[in-house]
């Protein structure tokens, strides 16, 4: 067989043997990617029946497969790690792990490695030895007996795998490494595409764990293709902000498990180290009289109740179009509230510049937060605090009416735990039945303080007394 290069659009896939600026099918600019393929020798109709009759693979039953659920997870000792990957790392499996420099990847993965300790293998493309063995020491973890290869050329990675035999490779980072088959610089959408296939075959072939480190872009998405996500098994996203202490690991696509939970960790200068409890550590210990324009809200992140507190800042604009700035929530979700409550609430916000800020930097994406946003912006625009001891949640419709959210028992009893008092949620349907839901610290239920209304109009009349 023989090698040929060909450039393939990453965007529609169209194949030319040349790179070209502009791809005739789908017009995009600046796609095409140099890939390596094997051209197969061209024979004739009369040669390919005097060849032997190619054996077909051996299928099997689903009932003939063994049950793995659950079954043969490496524990990484780091139990917010392991609650997101669905129990510990499958054998076999490729994870791949982004998120914008200096979030913690490195860090986290090597207080794994130092766990798991002999067996494991680090393959940095990024740091030389002593680099990684000075992180390392930082974090306690020199003397754990897991070994280092600083290197990017697949070739010589693959065959120290396939020499060492480790349990767990850790790739830092996979656009640093290039196959020596194609010609385009490391981190390009080929060199991605290839040097990711390969590692998955091995991978999948000799039962070795892959812990692959992705960059992100700008816009916060791992870099290189698309497909890429689509080939390993776990995708993991570190998110916060590098100036906040505080740490959320996400999985985005989870083969083995849910993609529901999150880890949640504080960077300390001895490492990652794991947040019990997420509520008492986003919220606020405000002493006193609460301001105007802060609301407690609380999310559900898979099975794990979590306290945020939402800020909000509403002031006369000097513009002819208002402003709406969001941090930790998104743009277009707030522009909607502030609609609904114009439209809905008989607030007037059209010449008003809204800010909408989530402490701790925080990331909020669940519509249970709607509820707490919304209060935010009815408490700074009246200049009224909400309640002392109240929190809320529910998701707003454009009608102005509140929905029920799943988990509402698990919920109340995370913001009774806590201590508030007073909670406002939408209706529930079962007619606002909460077994197990209201129990406070002393074991008595407090039903009385669950306030359910129906509009969102209610719900600001009621926090805003």
């Amino acid at each position: 067989m023989v090698t040929r290069t060909l450039y393939v659009c990453s965007n529609c896939g169209h194949e030319t043997p040349k790179w070209l600026g502009r791809c005739p099918d789908c017009g995009e600019w600046s796609t095409f990617a140099e890939e390596a393929r094997e051209s197969k020798k061209a024979v004739g109709f009369a040669e390919r029946a005097t060849r032997t009759k190619r054996v077909g693979g051996r299928t099997m039953s689903l009932d003939e497969v063994p049950p793995v659920e659950g079954e043969g997870r490496t524990d990484t000792g780091i139990s917010e790690l392991d609650r997101v990957l669905g129990g510990g790392i499958v054998p076999g499996s490729m994870v791949l792990v982004g998120g914008e420099p200096g979030v913690g990847k490195s860090t986290l993965l090597l207080q794994v490695m130092g766990y798991l300790g002999e067996g494991c293998l680090m393959v940095s493309g990024e740091e030389s030895p002593r680099q990684v063995a000075l992180s390392a020491r930082r974090l306690g973890v020199e003397g754990r007996g897991f070994r280092v290869l600083s290197e990017t050329d697949l070739d010589v990675i693959e065959a120290t795998i396939i020499e060492e035999r480790p349990s767990v490779v850790v790739v830092d980072s996979i656009q640093t490494l290039y196959s020596p088959e194609l010609s385009g610089a490391p981190g390009g959408v080929g060199q991605v595409r290839e040097c990711a296939a390969r590692l998955m075959r091995l991978a999948k072939s000799e039962g070795i764990s892959m812990v692959l480190v992705g960059h992100v872009t700008k816009d916060g998405s791992i870099a290189g293709p698309r497909v890429l996500e689509h080939m390993v098994d776990t995708v993991l996203q570190f998110e916060g902000d590098r100036f906040q202490s505080f740490r959320v690991l996400r999985a985005l696509k989870n083969r083995f498990g849910s993609t529901n939970e999150v880890g949640v960790f504080e960077m300390t200068g001895g490492g990652m180290v794991e947040v019990e409890d997420p509520s008492a550590f986003f919220l606020s210990r405000r002493e006193g009289k609460i301001p105007p324009g802060v609301a407690t809200v609380c999310l559900l992140e898979g099975t794990r109740p979590m306290l945020v507190e939402i800020e909000s800042l509403v002031a006369p604009s000097p513009l002819a179009v208002p402003r709406r700035v969001a941090n930790g929530v998104d743009t277009g979700r707030v522009n909607m509230l502030c609609a609904v409550l114009s439209r809905r609430a008989g607030l007037s916000l059209q010449d008003h510049d809204v800010y909408v800020n989530v402490t701790g930097g925080v990331r909020v994406e669940e519509p249970a937060a709607d509820l707490g946003v919304a209060l935010a912006i009815a408490s700074a625009l009246r200049d009224r605090p909400v309640g002392k001891g109240t929190a809320c949640f529910g998701e707003v419709g454009l009608t102005g009416d509140l929905r029920f959210v799943s988990g509402a028992p698990r919920r109340v009893s995370e913001l009774l735990k806590m201590g508030f008092g007073r909670i406002i949620k939408p209706e529930s349907a079962s007619g606002g039945s909460l077994e197990g839901a209201s129990q406070s610290k002393n074991g008595k239920a407090r039903e009385s303080s669950l306030i359910e209304v129906g509009t969102l109009e209610e719900a600001v009349a009621v926090a805003l007394l």
